[in-house]
């Protein structure tokens, strides 16, 4: 069990212990459980889904990194597929606050990473940010998602952001989550090939400024991310902090990112390259390079 989890862990009821400790001690757990794991806790604990998604909350927010605020949330996102997701807040030292990552854009993008195309409901520790809501918003479940917060009623997208504006008002499609594939050629080595594959899955359909990021940790695990865009353009989430939650979600460091790849479309409206070179510089990253995605 990664040691992060301990304190969560010890103040767990003996039940819960018990039902989480093999899936927690696997050396392939990456903060995520499938449909199979969530039944079979269920069945030991007697939880329902709710009752085990606030269980779990303590779990999420140990994965938090908050040098900047002290402050840790934690997101669990349920996905259509019955898989469920852990996601926490993320600050970086010498880095922008617009860089930050808040829990639920976490646990959101953990599970598009791992192939979630819908989500039925997402819990949290504390109440939303706008920021936050407004990055739901983009999701193909759109205002119907269902958001349980501690001692309060389960309650939709929608009732915590009445009025709302999102891409349905621009008439985009293609919502986040929805499956894409923007045809770029993969090329390169696997480092290169990663991030032009998440280039290939990006949710940009206001700029169509296509990107991804791969990284690579000393351990010698590569984590790519893709660029999710916003109607309200600043919840947009860059590729690299994309990358840095899977990173995080998997238990390693920042600090332990060797190498990077953007790969980014040529000519676009908005480009990733400054902001992710100086974000990985504040993680101590100098062995950057950018390349540019071609059309099969």
């Amino acid at each position: 069990m990664h040691p992060r989890f301990h304190t969560a862990f010890a103040a767990l009821t003996p039940e819960l212990q018990v039902a989480l400790n093999p899936i927690l001690t696997a050396s392939d757990f990456s903060a995520s459980f499938t449909a199979q794991h969530i039944a079979t806790i269920r069945q030991q604990t007697g939880l329902d889904e709710d009752a085990l998604a606030f269980a779990l909350l303590p779990l999420a927010a140990a994965c938090a990194v908050a040098p900047l605020s002290s402050f840790n949330v934690g997101a669990v996102a349920r996905g259509n597929s019955g898989s469920w997701y852990l996601g926490a807040n993320m600050e970086f030292v010498g880095a922008t606050m617009q860089q930050t990552v808040h829990a639920e854009q976490s646990a959101i993008t953990h599970a598009w990473l791992k192939g979630e195309t819908a989500l039925q409901a997402i819990t949290v520790n504390y109440s939303p940010c706008g920021h936050c809501r407004q990055f739901m918003n983009e999701l193909n479940s759109g205002t119907a998602l269902r958001i349980c917060l501690p001692e309060r009623e389960p309650a939709t997208l929608g009732d915590y952001l009445p009025y709302a504006f999102g891409p349905r008002d621009l008439a985009i499609e293609t919502l986040l989550l929805d499956p894409v594939n923007h045809g770029y050629t993969l090329s390169g080595d696997p480092l290169e090939q990663q991030a032009i594959a998440a280039a290939n899955q990006s949710h940009a359909p206001y700029s169509h400024a296509h990107s991804g990021v791969a990284i690579e940790t000393s351990s010698g695990h590569i984590f790519a991310g893709r660029y999710a865009e916003n109607a309200a353009f600043n919840p947009s989430l860059p590729p690299l902090q994309a990358a840095l939650i899977l990173l995080n979600m998997f238990g390693e460091s920042g600090m332990q990112i060797k190498r990077a790849v953007l790969a980014e479309s040529t000519g676009a409206k908005l480009r990733q390259h400054e902001a992710t070179e100086a974000t990985l510089k504040a993680l101590g990253c100098d062995n950057f390079r950018a390349i540019a995605l071609q059309k099969t």
